[in-house]
């Protein structure tokens, strides 16, 4: 699991990263990184067993903080979608556990009841602070029922393919260009969203949520790549033009082709196709 990403994570925004809560939950998921760095300081000068015990206590807390923080972005994810899986691991319940277990380390020289007591403590505090994570599958039917279940596969692996477009275009390092991809990814993301609103879609949207964003994908990082070695404006032009076809063709398609529009949908797909093509990207 990023968002983002203006969107994962409202629906009709930018995607499941424009909420500025996760992000500040984020950023106090952060500071547990910093809450654990004075035991490196105190590790050192009390012999062996002490600088075990601390070095622990700091890996359990460092170790808390980025389980937590992923936990976080999982949720967001998860908040975001009409229809999803629980997250396969409760990453903010781990979180939980490994802060309890770093504190417990690093005041055992209290003894064992008195650092039982702060171990129970912070983990609490974590939970209160973070809450615990999705442990329920959401949908708009009962769980376990294949068509959600497809649904949640397909829109999983679209969002893979918008998160690898992403990544290849930062490494570009152009801001105006990321914003692009940004933006198309907020045009694709409704569709996810309407696919997850009414299941029954997903035969008509399977081959953009997966052939398209695949072919989206590669052409992205093929464009870095290149791009990265020698900024050609016309290379990028290009590209930019391949983003604007690829965004008018979801943003059609979500508004006509999941309503039914086969002969129109037909017909998009075969432009889209040629224009993939066209640009060195095989749908096949």
């Amino acid at each position: 699991m990023s968002d983002r990403f203006g969107d994962k994570f409202s629906p009709d925004a930018s995607g499941p990263f424009t909420n500025k809560a996760p992000q500040k939950m984020r950023s106090r998921a952060n500071l547990l990184f910093f809450a654990g760095l004075p035991l490196l300081f105190t590790a050192f000068g009390d012999g062996p067993f002490e600088l075990a015990r601390n070095l622990l206590a700091f890996g359990a807390i460092a170790l808390a903080a980025w389980l937590t923080r992923e936990g976080l972005e999982a949720e967001e994810a998860y908040q975001t979608r009409t229809i999803a899986r629980r997250p396969a691991i409760p990453r903010k319940a781990f979180g939980a556990c490994l802060t309890g277990l770093g504190v417990f380390l690093a005041t055992a020289n209290v003894g064992i009841i008195g650092a039982s007591v702060y171990a129970l403590v912070a983990g609490g505090l974590h939970l209160f602070s973070f809450g615990m994570d999705p442990l329920k599958d959401k949908g708009t039917a009962q769980p376990g029922d294949f068509q959600i279940d497809r649904v949640a596969r397909a829109v999983d692996e679209a969002e893979s393919h918008l998160t690898a477009m992403l990544q290849a275009i930062e490494k570009v390092g152009d801001r105006p260009l990321l914003s692009r991809v940004e933006t198309f990814q907020a045009t694709a993301r409704k569709m996810f969203r309407a696919v997850e609103e009414d299941p029954r879609e997903l035969t008509s949207a399977r081959r953009y949520l997966g052939v398209y964003l695949l072919g989206a994908k590669d052409a992205s990082e093929k464009f870095a790549s290149l791009y990265s070695k020698k900024r050609d404006p016309e290379m990028r032009a290009d590209f930019v033009q391949l983003l604007d076809d690829l965004e008018a063709n979801f943003a059609n398609q979500t508004g006509a082709a999941l309503l039914g529009n086969r002969a129109d949908l037909d017909i998009e797909i075969s432009v889209l196709r040629d224009r993939l093509q066209r640009d060195g990207i095989s749908t096949k």
